[in-house]
């Protein structure tokens, strides 16, 4: 359990990070480390919320509802910080964050799961 706990953790980040990148790539944007910060930030502060909110160290590749509830407080909290900070959030630039990171988070949950249970079935 503790390995699939870290694992899943740092995966969760690693995958913000991407997505902050891959957004910062696609309108042209620096790629320095600040920059990527800059971007990834407030969604890796609503993330570990998320985390903390839905205790999902108890259960870290569940998909329901640990997973649906990481995802969309990542998307309101990074979208509310974002504002917060200064940054923009256009309704395009919601709508791709939370298909992105809906598919990057609860992705990789069901991936987990489907191995799990996999080797269970073995």
């Amino acid at each position: 359990m503790p390995k699939l706990l870290a694992s899943t953790a740092v995966l969760d980040v690693v995958l913000v990070v991407i997505f902050a990148v891959s957004g910062r790539s696609s309108h042209h944007e620096a790629l320095s480390m600040g920059g990527v910060f800059t971007t990834a930030w407030p969604f890796l502060v609503a993330l570990a919320a998320g985390w903390v909110l839905t205790r999902n160290w108890r259960r870290p590749a569940s998909l329901w509802p640990a997973g649906v509830c990481i995802w969309l407080i990542t998307v309101a909290g990074g979208m509310a910080l974002r504002i917060l900070a200064g940054g923009t959030a256009a309704l395009p630039f919601v709508i791709v964050a939370t298909l992105v990171l809906g598919l990057f988070l609860l992705g990789q949950r069901a991936i987990v799961g489907l191995v799990a249970r996999s080797s269970r079935n073995r």
